[in-house]
């Protein structure tokens, strides 16, 4: 885990979340669809804190929960700045794999955004899972976020240069079948894996969940720079229709795999 801190330690997070918008503001909008309207809330590897920080403008209250102690810092820092401390329960250094300082049954719903990304080995994620289960109460919430390997098949196959080892068929193939990567770039994202599509549902459903909804959250990621300024030169209200366009397909199965990364929601089921 040491190579995941030393990455996110240089990273900024808070202002990849606001390079690329529309993922949050899709996240956002099914987030609070299913979100009870009150109660408390896990944020599971948060990071710095972006989804946390609306959350607690929206009323909740947040316990925080990273792998990175400097993310903590930050996210901590953050909601004081916001005036937001008061609606947090808690920053915790914590690994979603072993939440030893939540209690079973403790929140009402449940966002884990980020752990599954790293997290190469099966039993490792069983073991995230299997948290974010025994810390929600029974009915509660779950949002957990994954990454697509199709859609990383084509980022490879599109722009080898950037996604080396995938700079050859072979290695291409290679994680087609294994869905676990490692950047060959000192410096880059750090040990990854990749869901098939079809196996996100099942999975989480054989860890106690019923699932409601699995989006894209990002299918406006195929649009390059040149393509945002020609909506952009036609004024804001174009680029709003196209990011209200975005959140409604955002549902639709069929262009999931365009998305690199997905958000599965999903109920604790009763025992």
């Amino acid at each position: 885990m040491s190579n995941i801190i030393n990455y996110y330690n240089k990273f900024d997070e808070w202002g990849r979340l606001d390079r690329e918008p529309i993922e949050f503001q899709v996240n956002w909008h099914y987030i609070k669809k299913y979100l009870p309207k009150t109660g408390s809330v896990l944020d599971n590897g948060a990071g710095p804190g972006k989804y946390s920080m609306e959350l607690a403008k929206e009323g909740y209250m947040v316990t925080l929960t990273d792998l990175t102690p400097r993310l903590v810092e930050v996210a901590e820092n953050k909601a004081q700045e916001l005036d937001l401390k008061a609606q947090f329960n808690g920053f915790y250094v914590s690994d979603a794999r072993e939440l030893n300082n939540i209690k079973d049954d403790q929140f009402d719903a449940s966002l884990m955004l980020g752990p599954m990304y790293h997290l190469q080995e099966e039993n490792d994620r069983i073991k995230a899972v299997k948290e974010l289960n025994r810390v929600t109460k029974e009915d509660g919430i779950i949002c957990v976020a994954f990454m697509s390997r199709i859609r990383h098949i084509l980022s490879s196959l599109l722009f080898p240069n950037n996604w080396k080892p995938n700079d050859n068929m072979d290695t291409i193939i290679q994680f087609a079948q294994s869905g676990c990567f490692n950047h060959a770039d000192e410096g880059r994202f750090t040990g990854a894996y990749y869901f098939n599509i079809e196996e996100i549902k099942p999975f989480m459903e054989s860890q106690g969940f019923e699932s409601l909804e699995l989006i894209g959250s990002n299918v406006g990621a195929i649009l390059t720079s040149e393509n945002w300024n020609y909506w952009r030169d036609k004024g804001e209200q174009e680029v709003d229709k196209i990011i209200k366009l975005l959140i409604e397909k955002a549902a639709d199965p069929y262009i999931l795999g365009i998305s690199s990364h997905l958000l599965y929601i999903g109920r604790k089921r009763c025992l």
